[in-house]
């Protein structure tokens, strides 16, 4: 079985078919997949949990566990209020981390200095809540300056031993390899199958089999041959085949590992476990 580590399930895009995708996920081999809680911004940031309560225990779908978080692009829309709720959010069992979380200079959507802000204090949130954090870094055009600067923060102000994960990793190895000393897992999405993403590729090479997760981040980057098309959990086997091929083994060694890297780094137990690895 495999795990979708990152996915946008509250997205709207999949309100008309939501159980439809879910059942061609099962359907592909995938056992679980972690429901990223951003919303469009903190008032829905608990939608995430929400659906995970909802397809709990569904026969033929996956598990579903969740995240929450402000990402970058709505750190503008952080109050005070909005930190509470994900410290709240932070204690339901069903979330495992927060996230996406950390900065964005590409866009820009919120003036920098409040991205590093938002990004610094939802870590000490976490860090509070003992909860890892998923990590969200797109540089500007030509420039590693987000990528410098996030992995400045989380060496000088994330706890050793909490750990996270770096989402859809677009980065050089020199980043990756700065987050893996920091206890961090590497994850790669759907375009490290684009004809342009030689940098992605070399990176999943080298990143160490025990470190490494796949995602799909849908509804956005779905993997070639589906390039374009509204992305879903099932492609993330799509994922997993293109890590197997630069790395030169079997894709069931990809999805063995990668699904056993996930459940140990959440520390997922008992029905979590069993789901995840059926």
């Amino acid at each position: 079985m495999l795990v979708d580590s990152h996915a946008h399930l509250d997205s709207e895009r999949y309100d008309a078919d939501r159980d439809a995708l879910l059942m061609r996920a099962w359907d592909a081999g995938v056992g679980t997949i972690l429901s990223v809680g951003i919303g469009d911004g903190p008032a829905t940031m608990h939608r995430a949990l929400e659906i995970s309560r909802e397809y709990a225990g569904r026969a033929g779908m996956p598990r579903i566990v969740a995240s929450a978080g402000i990402h970058p692009h709505e750190a503008r829309l952080a109050d005070e209020a909005a930190y509470a709720k994900l410290d709240a959010l932070l204690q339901e069992p069903e979330v495992v981390a927060a996230g996406e979380i950390g900065l964005d200079y590409f866009y820009d959507h919120s003036p920098r200095e409040v991205q590093r802000a938002a990004f610094a204090r939802q870590m000490e949130i976490a860090a509070a809540r003992r909860k890892p954090i998923i990590i969200h870094c797109r540089p500007s055009d030509g420039s590693s300056d987000a990528w410098d600067d996030t992995l400045s923060m989380i060496e000088q102000q994330w706890p050793a031993g909490l750990g996270g994960i770096l989402h859809c990793f677009t980065g050089e190895w020199q980043h990756a390899g700065r987050a893996l000393d920091c206890g961090f897992l590497i994850s790669f999405a759907g375009n490290i199958t684009y004809p342009k993403a030689k940098r992605i590729r070399d990176a999943a090479a080298q990143v160490p089999l025990d470190r490494l997760l796949v995602e799909t981040d849908a509804p956005f980057l779905a993997p070639v041959p589906n390039r374009g098309k509204r992305n879903e959990s099932a492609w993330v086997r799509d994922v997993a085949a293109k890590v197997a091929e630069v790395r030169g083994v079997d894709p069931d060694e990809i999805a063995s590992r990668t699904t056993e890297n996930f459940t140990r780094f959440f520390a997922l137990t008992g029905h979590q476990a069993a789901h995840v690895e059926q």
